[in-house]
């Protein structure tokens, strides 16, 4: 039983998208762990997490088989610790009366597991990857009350549905037909689809931005071969000079799109910003930084270029990839390195939660005069990972920006779901904060999602959404709206915690007084 939650969870996931079958992939787990013993639950618990990861994360077996094998014994352990949480509910209920039975379960098993996704998402740095709301991410009515309770609200809603179809199938083998789960179940899911629905149907106004997303599909291991430089910016060049004929107010790179240290190289410099100033169009280009400073430190960074041919703004990635980008504790982790095929970076974080501004001028005829108007826009920028922290989005959001772009490279995964289940993450980013959220990933998934969550266009070729080369140039819409999540970002999920420690308490008390 715990292996058939397990597949059925991996199958509601890229690269299956069988989304439906996460509302009740959890009734075979909790038919495993009901009457067992916390050490049994807790291991079939586990067993299912250490399948669901292996299946979900394999792809960081491209980068290190150790390191993958670390983290899904790792994130296997919030499985195991959400089977002996169940395990303990269901037994000291078990002599409960059946209504407060079922009232207990429907809050305590739900917001536990919202719990240990919140504990997972910052614990260590955080790896809120593949959070059971994200199977959602294609199914928008579903998705809408992240406005509200982020994608743990999701995440609450599924699990809660999974508990009442348990209870309500145990009932029911009894031939006691109690329905009072279901239908509480029911109502929540009800309540939340009609908001859903009414909010997917929104029309949002207000300035129209045209932008462009080159893809330049660059393997690799060619990304930082010096004897490739010269094709990559050929390539990127060709791309750009392309969409540059269709007339966009802004173009954006992928992730280290730049092969090279783009302040630090003067001939890199002058290419880029070259091109910007030739065909008159702002650039956002990401690039590493050296800052040869006293420490001599190097940044994961992007550059906005301006229209004029300078260098605008900057933003470097606040939150690093550890193993990955750094070696966190490294007095204790060094031995780390060993492990890893290529050498582990040794970036610094930036401090700055940078808000780029740039002008759209557009020129407004009126009989034989022309006056250019111009108007300012702010976007913000998250690099590689940073999307899955949804706090991070939403600290940008309140400086003003609006709208998000995310530049990611996930060519260091290969042709496997890695990159869908990454876009997932910015959907919900885009519906917490009610801004569209603009991809630009060297091998893909690039695309423009809107402000509902729907994603409106890609780069493809011949429908393949993924290693291909290309651009997409899409209208997006800028709106001011500030939504609940903005404003007190992860509040719910910090009241499920609340609510998963409380029943445990309180739970604890009525099995001391149960004869």
């Amino acid at each position: 039983m715990p292996v058939l939650s397990a597949v059925l969870l991996i199958l509601s996931f890229p690269d299956f998208n069988f989304e439906f079958l996460a509302w009740f992939a959890f009734v075979p787990l909790f038919f495993a762990i009901e009457k067992k013993k916390p050490s049994e639950a807790f291991a079939a618990a586990y067993l299912a997490g250490l399948i669901f990861f292996l299946g979900t994360v394999y792809w960081l077996i491209h980068v290190t088989l150790p390191g993958m094998i670390v983290v899904v014994l790792y994130l296997a352990l919030y499985f195991g610790l959400f089977g002996l949480a169940c395990n303990y509910f269901l037994r000291t209920t078990h002599n409960a009366q059946r209504t407060t039975k079922s009232y207990n379960l429907l809050a305590a098993i739900p917001a536990t597991w919202v719990a240990l996704e919140l504990i997972r998402s910052h614990f260590m740095t955080g790896f809120g990857w593949n959070l059971l709301g994200y199977s959602q991410s294609f199914t928008l009515p579903v998705i809408q009350i992240a406005d509200i309770t982020g994608a743990y609200g999701v995440s609450f809603l599924i699990v809660l549905v999974n508990i009442a179809i348990f209870l309500t199938i145990k009932e029911v083998k009894r031939r006691d037909y109690y329905l009072k789960p279901l239908a509480i179940a029911a109502v929540v899911v009800f309540i939340c689809l009609y908001y859903g629905t009414f909010r997917a149907r929104n029309v949002f106004t207000g300035e129209k931005l045209r932008v462009a997303v080159v893809q330049g599909n660059i393997p690799q291991l060619k990304k930082w071969d010096p004897s490739f430089r010269e094709d990559i910016l050929k390539k990127y060049e060709r791309l750009t000079r392309e969409a540059a004929g269709e007339r966009p107010e802004l173009i954006i790179w992928p992730e280290t799109s730049v092969p090279g240290f783009l302040e630090s190289e003067p001939d890199l410099l002058e290419r880029v910003t070259g091109l910007a100033k030739e065909i008159r169009i702002p650039i956002l280009a990401g690039s590493p930084r050296e800052d040869p400073g006293l420490r001599c430190a190097y940044y994961n960074s992007v550059d906005l270029i301006s229209e004029d041919g300078k260098i605008s703004g900057r933003y470097d990635k606040v939150h690093l990839v550890p193993f990955g980008e750094y070696v966190p504790l490294k007095f204790l982790f060094s031995f780390v390195e060993n492990f890893a095929p290529s050498p582990i970076g040794d970036f610094s974080a930036g401090t700055e939660y940078k808000v780029f501004g740039f002008f759209i001028r557009r020129g407004v005829k009126d009989e034989d005069r022309t006056w250019r108007l111009a108007k300012k826009v702010k976007f913000s920028c998250l690099v590689c990972f940073e999307d899955i922290f949804p706090d991070l989005a939403r600290q940008f959001i309140n400086r003003g920006a609006s709208f998000l772009v995310n530049v990611t490279n996930d060519a260091w995964f290969g042709r496997t779901c890695a990159a869908y289940q990454h876009a997932e993450a910015s959907v919900f980013r885009a519906v917490e904060n009610r801004v569209n959220v603009v991809r630009a990933a060297n091998t893909g998934v690039s695309c423009f999602i809107d402000q509902r969550g729907a994603i409106a266009a890609t780069v493809e070729l011949r429908g393949q959404a993924t290693f291909v080369e290309g651009y997409k140039i899409h209208e997006i819409t800028l709106t001011k709206t500030r939504t609940l999540y903005s404003l007190y970002g992860d509040v719910f999920a910090y009241i499920c915690l609340l609510v998963a420690v409380a029943f445990i308490i309180i739970l604890k008390g009525i099995k001391w007084r149960t004869p």
